[in-house]
């Protein structure tokens, strides 16, 4: 008979557990930073503005505390592990994803995480070595890309190509929160009832708040496409803009802010609990 051993996955190498632990960590940060930040700009306090409320005003921040660069070296580092784990799970498939249609799609989204928190790595490590004194805007970075896009052969449908992709990406977001398909991971982890209720709710109330920002940018590279101007394209900082100018915009942009902050809760819990299951 064969040893039904070889069948049973066999769980990732504890340097993996390790970065990926370091990585979700620093994310965490990052996010409840910009959930902070974004709080403050709804409600106007500390002279904070969503132009600020972005991962780059994040690291703006936090190199602006005691032991700044420090700090700010830390979270480049963790960022980067997270990126490098990102890459592991794609191309080492460590979550058992599989090769079919539905396990490549996955794997792809995890290389394409990496690549997203690896550029982030790099911004950070750039302001801590005193070459960025203020960091790229997120918005600036998507207006060049759109601006870029828009130089090409059937330009406006390729902006638009990205916008549809972006607001996929924004529906997603709700999928996971909704169907929570995570509750299978957090239920392996043996944690107690109060804790497993607390992983839950932190996650649902994120993947909510990081969708409708991701919906949010996917409109405005939309407008983009729509009207061939690149000016429209933003990143999170405009998302907070739209959100804000609109009817109960400081309602709105202040419950949207405390969901990023519950999602930075949610990877600080996953980095405890469940380090490598998602």
């Amino acid at each position: 008979m064969t040893d039904i051993s070889q069948h049973v996955p066999s769980p990732p190498p504890q340097w993996v557990k390790n970065f990926a632990r370091f990585g979700l960590t620093a994310k965490g940060v990052v996010y409840c930073l910009v959930g902070a930040l974004a709080f403050m700009a709804a409600f106007e306090i500390g002279n904070e503005s969503t132009n600020d409320a972005n991962k780059n005003g994040a690291f703006r921040f936090i190199i602006s505390q005691p032991y700044g660069i420090a700090l700010l070296a830390l979270v480049a580092v963790g960022l980067a592990c997270y990126a490098i784990w990102r890459f592991i799970q794609a191309i080492k498939d460590t979550t058992h994803k599989g090769s079919d249609t539905k396990g490549i799609g996955r794997r792809i989204g995890y290389a394409f995480s990496g690549a997203v928190y690896g550029t982030l790595a790099f911004y950070a490590a750039k302001m801590v070595l005193g070459n960025s004194t203020s960091g790229g805007s997120g918005d600036d970075s998507r207006q060049t890309f759109a601006r870029e896009l828009l130089k090409q052969p059937f330009g406006q449908w390729l902006v638009g190509i990205v916008a549809v992709g972006t607001i996929i990406m924004g529906l997603y977001q709700l999928y996971r929160a909704f169907s929570e398909k995570y509750r299978k991971q957090v239920k392996s982890a043996g944690l107690e009832n109060d804790a497993e209720e607390m992983l839950m709710k932190a996650g649902k109330i994120g993947y909510v708040a990081r969708g409708i920002v991701w919906m949010v940018i996917g409109y405005l590279f939309l407008q983009a496409a729509l009207q061939a101007n690149p000016n429209e394209a933003g990143g999170s900082s405009s998302a907070f803009q739209f959100l804000e100018n609109s009817s109960y915009g400081s309602y709105i942009l202040g419950a949207v802010a405390l969901g990023l902050i519950c999602y930075g809760v949610f990877m600080f819990l996953q980095a405890k609990y469940q380090a490598t299951s998602f």
